[in-house]
């Protein structure tokens, strides 16, 4: 079964305090190693920006969701993004794992201790 990660982040004093120019310096560098993860495997499913009206809504700002082929992948994905220096600017929270169904999640949680 594939594996996921769900980011929740937000940017930090340190993003805050690029230019314009810099920020795309950064970009393209986040950008220059996306071929290696889609060469894994990874996809991104969807990005965005949290939407604070929602019921229970997370306090980050950004969220992004990703598809893995399996736990090797996830792993270089979260090494990756570490690597592009991404937690300098964002705070960043990640939520990664083996997914499942529905049914296979309600025994996951019948089974929580």
């Amino acid at each position: 079964m594939a594996h996921y990660l769900t980011e929740l982040y937000t940017a930090k004093s340190t993003w805050l305090a690029l230019s314009d120019e810099q920020r795309q310096q950064f970009f393209a560098s986040v950008g220059a190693g996306m071929p290696a993860l889609m060469d894994l495997g990874i996809e991104p499913v969807t990005m965005g920006k949290v939407d604070a009206s929602k019921l229970h809504s997370a306090a980050q700002t950004f969220f992004a969701v990703w598809r893995c082929p399996d736990d090797a992948a996830l792993e270089a994905l979260v090494g990756g993004i570490a690597q592009t220096g991404w937690h300098e600017y964002f705070d960043t929270i990640n939520a990664g794992g083996e997914g499942t169904d529905l049914m296979g999640h309600l025994a996951q949680l019948g089974e929580a201790a």
